[in-house]
């Protein structure tokens, strides 16, 4: 995707036969009932962009396709195989071009990602974070719930950084195999803790996790917001970073994993998911007992873009008395969708109340989800109702099972 001339992208929209399966997918279309906000109204809408008849600037135009999550959760259940975010992304990137990206969607990508400003808006974060205001802020309404999403990101980070693996270090491979660790910018900014954990996870499961520099943001938030150039030049100088080699590159985010597999050629083949690399050969190897009820909630880029469902069942699996509790719906899309929360709030909650509706009901002690935006989003929505179950990523736990069993000195 990232190197798809324009035609290119929207081609992948031409086996759409209007068959109808994405509708019950769509969760826009499930919220308005508007057939312009279901994959098979926006697929007209982009074709028609293509052919000229609607302006990059009409404004009904704009109103549906900005109204899109992202999700694709249409993409599996095609079965024509659609390449709808393909296409979204392709529209959007000529909507930007002509209408420019909304001020608060540039102003979020400039605090998130831009080198020497992020790393101050996340360190005040974080310190705003360790008063606990965030916490007791929490609610519903713009600020109140970005202080929800800010107090979700807490997770396990005062568990500590024990990084030594007991010895045998590396149980099932000698030499263990190398990992480089993709860090990304909300990741570590917000979630470095989750990096910890996945390094001392994989060192258990015989990996050897590398750092490396010169790594940058993804692109993933440029790309949907339409900001084509600026995603490729982030995609070019992670391709440069990582180099030409054959090591896995481990991402314990959802949505920069997708968007990473999609850079094109040798780069896309290495970029696996933290599930996917614990899951192989066997693993994860076994930890000590965790007596809790989780509910796995799947991230839509992990399930419906990378298409990985069995990987984070397995990592489950392995650790003992830790039961997952079914919840209606787990698959469907939270809201997040990047920075879709932020310049499409009512929607975005729209979206979010059924699950945070079938999450009282299900009563888990703690919900799981591997991607960021999603940890945030559901946090916040947990937090507003009321509903005192921490939201983790799933790495988190298999970390504490390890811990327990006293695999880090």
């Amino acid at each position: 995707m990232i190197q798809a001339e324009a035609r290119g992208g929207f081609a992948g929209l031409d086996a759409c036969v209007h068959c109808g399966f994405c509708l019950q997918a769509c969760p826009t279309f499930l919220a308005t009932g508007d057939e312009s906000d279901s994959p098979r109204g926006r697929i007209e809408l982009m074709r028609a962009l293509e052919r000229g008849d609607l302006a990059a600037t009409d404004p009904g135009l704009v109103f549906h396709l900005d109204r899109c999550l992202g999700c694709r959760a249409c993409e599996p259940v095609c079965p024509s195989g659609v390449r709808y975010g393909q296409g979204l992304e392709t529209a959007r990137e000529r909507l930007a071009e002509t209408g420019g990206v909304p001020w608060l969607a540039r102003a979020a990508l400039w605090m998130l990602t831009a080198p020497g400003v992020s790393p101050l808006v996340y360190r005040f974060a974080r310190l705003l974070r360790a008063t606990g205001l965030p916490r007791l802020l929490a609610g519903w309404g713009r600020v109140r719930f970005a202080m929800g999403m800010l107090a979700a990101t807490k997770g396990g980070e005062r568990r500590g950084k024990a990084q030594k693996v007991s010895a045998p270090a590396f149980p099932r491979r000698s030499p263990p195999l190398p990992a480089f660790l993709f860090r990304g910018c909300v990741m570590q900014g917000l979630f470095p803790h989750v990096h910890d954990a996945t390094i001392r996870t994989l060192q258990v499961n015989g990996y050897e996790v590398r750092e490396v520099a010169g790594q940058v943001c993804c692109g993933a938030l440029h790309a949907h917001a339409g900001l084509g150039d600026a995603a490729r030049a982030l995609a070019r100088a992670n391709i440069a970073a990582f180099g030409d080699g054959d090591e896995p590159i481990v991402v314990n985010s959802a949505g920069c994993g997708a968007f990473m597999k999609e850079y094109g050629g040798q780069f896309s083949a290495r970029v696996r998911d933290v599930s996917e690399l614990l899951a192989a050969n066997g693993g994860p190897i076994p930890g000590a007992p965790l007596d809790l009820h989780v509910a796995y909630d799947p991230p839509c880029h992990l399930l419906h873009a990378q298409r990985v469902a069995g990987p984070p069942e397995r990592l489950f699996a392995a650790i003992p008395l830790l039961r997952l509790v079914t919840v209606p719906g787990a698959n469907d899309c939270c809201g997040s969708a990047g920075l879709f929360t932020l310049v499409e709030p009512a929607m975005s909650r729209t979206v979010l109340q059924p699950k945070l509706d079938r999450l009282r009901a299900a009563a888990p002690q703690v919900v799981a989800t591997g991607n960021p935006g999603c940890v945030m989003q559901i946090g916040a929505g947990l937090a507003a109702h009321g509903i005192r179950a921490p939201v983790r990523h799933p790495v988190e736990l298999l970390d504490d099972s390890y811990r327990a069993a006293g695999r880090y000195e």
